[in-house]
């Protein structure tokens, strides 16, 4: 019956398509602008060393598809997506993610306050919300990023709007609503803005949730959940459910090239399942004040920001996994408390028309309070362990840097940053004091000096050569340097029920910290040719090589005398060496034109990453295999098509030590279409069009239902799989 459903779903967006196609032709004038879109595999626009930039016009098709913020970079050369639940996707740039990535939201560093990083930075804004990404792969500048080896992603919301002098009060509004048939997928979202010539006020909301999604074909054996009653279908994906609610307010105060702005933001996910993952989020709590301020003087712009932010997480076992276990255990109840205070200021000196002079300083004060509460009688008894009590991790940092435009064609940019970063964290307990297979572990933790102090230094150093215009070459040099999280550093217990609770890179493992771990320090050399025609508008390729050292780097080793193979294990994170390689391609070219039928344009982007343990000889884990995106865009007045292929070769080199599970190649096509009219804008497409069965190389292992408190209480080597056929609508009207 799906399969019917399905392909009478297809049929009906292939015929509004041609509908639209043919009411674009009879009501479009030749004059009519194509709308700015930037389909994947095209080059958005590249204006600051490099960085790529993703605009709202760009990023509005991609809204209808997914409620998943970190899925908006999926058009952007050298990114992939690390499987999480359903809106807190982990970003990875050329092979570096998660915490090795900077990433700001309007401003503030977010940080993940979870065992499993199940709230990452992305996930506290929704899609609707995001007016422009901006994203520095590898070479980083140091005014943008600090504490990172990987990359910086920038992501910001809508700047404020006013009222045009003597227009009186400017009112404005959008509302939007969307459904995807495979996991039963809908949400809406409405902003609204009220605004006079020097004061704006704004509220967005929006909220979203799905039920569990179904895979291409039947992946597993079994339909067991552990609980009484209730089973899964063989292609459903267990633990893939979630909602989220958002709301945020915004005031700003605009006089004389001065702009201060207020912004507020709440957000309540009651529940998102995580299939890779042996707990799921059963609330997530986060409220956020963010103060900033915008000068412009005679020398230059003044930049600063003072914001804090407070999380209250829970987790437990959702309606997939076992809940009840022995010795009247009901679940295992998981809380964790996350504050974050930033601070920022910078200035941008214009020292002459050649010369731009940025300085700057930056503080971070992170406090974490993980704690577990007793269930039942056993070993999870009579108090509450604690994961990590009173952690503390504060930043500061100062930077310089200098941009000159030596000449026409010669552009430089030089950056020094230093970062001091000190962590530290109180006493633990297990659930036991008087004995148990926590005490002894807790004892011996307890009794070391805790305090780390840590003194980073981060340097770029890039350079942009453009003969002529058709062409851009770019090089840049980098170290930088990123200490370890909280979790990498103190989490203490050995207990493999404990351990496997600590896992933010979803490969079913359990973890234990690191006292003694250094900072990771990443030296890169990146390459760039861009070539493209002159108005950059018909054809454009660019190849950007790059190489990466990493001295430290925070990989894992066998916690126990052996590790075997085909299994979960405990691992224990310790500093090695790795070494990461690649290359990046992407192109588009103007393949027709015609009056009656549009423009068509072909894009592209393929990415190769290598990345290897140098001490080891052990692959790294998470690794996007060798991967490609064609698409095929025909645009006719306010009509836009796009027919995409993603291609990706098998995953063959995995990591031994965390017995990472190999995954096939596959190819998966999608199609979308969208039309706008003045006010309203429609999307409509179908992902995975031929409901292919594939497993995601970077989903992690299948964790999504049964016994997962008990370390191979799962089945090893099943993979969490892609979502079979979806077929989606999303509309958007403005007022």
């Amino acid at each position: 019956m799906r399969l019917s459903i399905n392909h009478l779903s297809l049929a009906v967006s292939l015929a509004l398509s041609a509908m639209w196609a043919n009411a674009a032709a009879q009501e479009a004038p030749p004059d009519t602008p194509l709308m700015t879109v930037i389909v994947v595999g095209s080059q958005p626009a590249d204006v600051d060393l490099n960085s790529v930039t993703l605009d709202a016009d760009s990023l509005l098709p991609m809204r209808a598809a997914s409620s998943d913020t970190a899925s908006l970079l999926r058009a952007i050369p050298g990114v992939s997506l690390a499987g999480a639940g359903g809106v807190s996707s982990l970003p990875s740039i050329r092979g570096l993610g998660d915490d090795r990535l900077r990433i700001k939201v309007d401003g503030m560093d977010l940080i993940a306050a979870c065992p499993n990083h199940m709230n990452p930075a992305l996930s506290y804004i929704d899609p609707t919300r995001v007016d422009s990404i901006k994203v520095y792969a590898g070479i980083t500048p140091v005014s943008v990023g600090g504490d990172s080896i990987g990359g910086t992603i920038l992501v910001e919301s809508a700047k404020p709007l006013f009222a045009k002098p003597g227009e009186g009060v400017l009112t404005q509004g959008e509302f939007g609503a969307f459904y995807r048939s495979n996991g039963d997928a809908m949400g809406a979202n409405l902003s609204a803005t009220l605004a006079g010539e020097n004061l704006s006020v704004t509220y967005a909301g929006s909220t979203a949730q799905s039920d569990n999604y179904t895979a291409g074909d039947d992946f597993k054996t079994t339909t067991a959940t552990g609980r009484p009653g209730h089973t899964l279908p063989l292609d459903e994906v267990g633990s893939t459910a979630y909602k989220s609610i958002n709301h945020a307010l915004g005031f700003a105060l605009r006089n004389d090239g001065h702009v201060f702005d207020l912004k507020l933001a709440h957000q309540e996910i009651p529940y998102e399942n995580f299939p890779n993952q042996r707990m799921d989020l059963t609330d997530n709590t986060s409220n956020q004040v963010n103060l900033g301020y915008t000068g412009e003087y005679q020398w230059g712009t003044l930049k600063a920001r003072l914001y804090h932010e407070k999380t209250e997480h829970e987790m437990d076992f959702g309606d997939d996994k076992q809940f009840e276990y022995p010795n009247n255990a009901h679940g295992m109840p998981m809380k964790t408390e996350g504050k974050t205070i930033g601070a920022s200021i910078n200035a941008e000196m214009r020292l002459s028309k050649r010369d731009t002079l940025r300085v700057g300083g930056e503080y971070q004060a992170y406090r974490l309070d993980d704690w577990w509460s007793p269930s039942g009688t056993g070993s999870m008894s009579p108090g509450t362990f604690w994961n990590i009590n009173d952690g503390q991790r504060d930043r500061y940092a100062v930077f310089g840097e200098w941009e000159a435009k030596i000449s026409p064609q010669w552009t430089s940019l030089l950056g020094l940053r230093h970062e001091t970063v000190k962590m530290d964290t109180g006493d633990v307990r297990g659930y036991n004091t008087s004995g148990g297979p926590t005490l002894t572990d807790a004892a011996a933790f307890n009794a070391l000096d805790r305090d780390v102090t840590d003194r980073n230094w981060d340097l770029t150093a890039l350079a942009r050569f453009e003969p002529g215009a058709t062409q851009a070459y770019e090089i840049g040099i980098a170290q930088k340097t990123r200490s370890p999280n909280l979790y990498e550093r103190y989490t203490w217990s050995t207990w493999t029920m404990a351990a496997v609770m600590n896992n933010f890179v979803g490969d079913g493992n359990g973890y234990v910290g690191n006292l003694d771990l250094a900072p990771e320090v990443a030296r890169t050399l990146s390459l760039a040719a861009n070539w493209h025609d002159a108005g950059k508008k018909f054809w454009g390729v660019r190849v950007a090589p790059y190489y990466t050292h990493v001295q430290d780097y925070i990989d894992a080793t066998c916690n126990n005398a052996s590790c075997p193979d085909d299994q979960f294990n405990v691992l224990k994170y310790v500093n090695q060496s790795a070494r990461l390689l690649g290359v990046d391609l992407s192109g588009h070219f103007l393949a027709a034109r015609s009056a009656a039928y549009g423009d068509f344009t072909v894009s592209g982007i393929v990415n190769v990453t290598r990345g290897e343990n140098r001490d080891t000889g052990d692959n790294l884990y998470n690794i996007m295999p060798l991967n490609a995106k064609l698409a095929l865009t025909q645009k006719l007045g306010r009509l836009t098509n796009t027919l995409e292929g993603q291609f990706v070769a098998a995953k063959n080199d995995a990591s031994d030590v965390r017995n990472e599970i190999e995954t096939a190649g596959y190819s998966v096509f999608n199609l979308r279409s969208s039309y706008a009219w003045k006010q309203v804008r429609l999307d409509v497409g179908v992902d995975n069009l031929f409901d292919r069965g594939y497993a995601l190389p970077l989903g992690g292992a299948y964790l999504g239902q049964g016994t997962t408190m008990s370390i191979n209480g799962v089945p090893w080597g099943i993979a969490v799989p892609g979502m079979g056929r979806s077929i989606h609508a999303g509309v958007n009207v403005q007022f």
